[in-house]
């Protein structure tokens, strides 16, 4: 793919014409969706990205090629509620801000924030300011406040020039002002731009599955920022796709063909999960939700490698009068023992959120004429279908 030199700065958050999703090639997912299939579909939360995609050619530290962006989550929009969270790390090979408090206070409190590895803390820095202007908080006394934004990273310096740290703060302000719920664009969006996933382009995916009535018929949505895996590995719907398509569309690597094939099967990122529930559920039971995530990720060949950072957080947006600084507050909560539909539901929202931002990536040409390719959809079909998984 070729880009101009000239920096494109797509605040991308929706598309109204959607690409085709993992669905729509007969993928088989059990569960019920909701209207989007997509985090979205969890009432109050609001997605925004911002897409940096500049330059060609080789690397010049500070001036591109750049294949990056960020991409922000509010689970009530603009609107400053705190909600219950809880997180889980299956591989710590990465960095999530700001968990120590949720850990601790049982609230999630900002934004979150996903972007590269190299931006963490100018995001970070962003987000602070953003909150301060427009009173996305709680004052402890007068106007004085505190908070610890959550920003999340993958690495994509294999396609971007990561070290010249090109997400500033218009960027994130872009990304956080144009939230909104709908259709999530997905692949090579926001943070996930410069993102692989299972040798082939990864990048930004989403799901959501409905529960069944009688526990409630609340909604779970997944968002992922999907960078992990080798090329062996990818498993859809059962099915070891991975294995036929190893000499399939090979990684381009400045270098040797011994790097390139190095590269499609090493762990060279992270996978960052997103949950978010409208079920009422306390953080100690978040936490147990989202240690199911990796039961999904599982599902799709992760592993949670040594290079991986694999860290997930989940929150509920129920309870929205949980959270004060003086008052005592009475909040409801699911019964533990009707958590196994929400379990289901976050592992099949999981499974199906990475296998979109798979389908969903585009052909992408980065620093030094590097290049990833998309997932060939039509040649994974015809391989489910070899295996009866697909109709024929």
């Amino acid at each position: 793919m070729k880009f101009s030199s000239l920096l494109l700065l797509l605040i991308s958050f929706f598309s109204a014409a959607q690409s085709k999703r993992a669905r729509d090639y007969g993928i088989p997912f059990n569960g019920t969706t909701g209207k989007y299939n997509s985090i979205t579909d969890v009432g109050g939360v609001t997605v925004g990205h911002t897409t940096l995609i500049k330059g060609e050619g080789p690397l010049r530290k500070g001036e591109g090629p750049v294949r990056t962006g960020v991409t922000a989550i509010l689970p009530h929009g603009k609107e400053f509620f705190p909600v219950y969270a809880n997180f889980y790390s299956l591989n710590g090979n990465g960095d999530m801000t700001g968990t120590h408090w949720i850990a601790e206070s049982g609230f999630l409190e900002t934004p979150i924030l996903i972007t590269n590895t190299g931006n963490v803390g100018i995001v970070r820095d962003a987000a602070w300011q953003w909150m301060d202007e427009h009173r996305y908080y709680t004052p402890f006394f007068k106007d004085y406040w505190y908070a610890y934004p959550v920003v999340a990273e993958t690495y994509d310096g294999i396609l971007n020039d990561i070290n010249g740290q090109h997400v500033k703060k218009e960027h994130v302000y872009g990304a956080l002002d144009s939230a909104k719920s709908g259709p999530v664009t997905e692949g090579g969006a926001g943070g996930g731009t410069g993102m692989i996933c299972y040798g082939f382009k990864g990048g930004i995916g989403t799901s959501s599955r409905i529960v069944n009535k009688n526990v409630g018929g609340y909604t779970v949505g997944v968002l992922v920022q999907a960078n992990h895996g080798g090329r062996s590995q990818l498993t859809i719907a059962g099915v070891p796709v991975g294995k036929h398509l190893a000499d399939t569309l090979p990684v381009r690597l400045e270098g040797s063909t011994g790097a390139i094939a190095s590269m499609q099967e090493r762990e060279t990122g992270s996978i960052i999960i997103v949950l978010a529930t409208d079920a009422p559920l306390l953080p100690h039971q978040l936490k147990r939700l989202v240690q199911r995530i990796p039961l999904g990720l599982t599902r799709t060949g992760g592993i949670g490698g040594n290079g991986s950072g694999d860290i997930f957080i989940a929150f509920s947006t129920a309870n929205k009068n949980a959270f004060s600084n003086t008052e005592e507050a009475q909040v409801k909560t699911m019964p533990n023992e009707k958590m196994n539909g929400l379990f289901t539901a976050t592992i099949e929202a999981t499974e199906e959120a990475i296998i979109n931002a798979l389908f969903a990536g585009e052909t992408m040409e980065g620093i030094n004429g590097n290049k990833v390719h998309s997932l060939p959809k039509e040649r994974v079909v015809q391989i489910m279908k070899e295996y009866n998984r697909v109709k024929k």
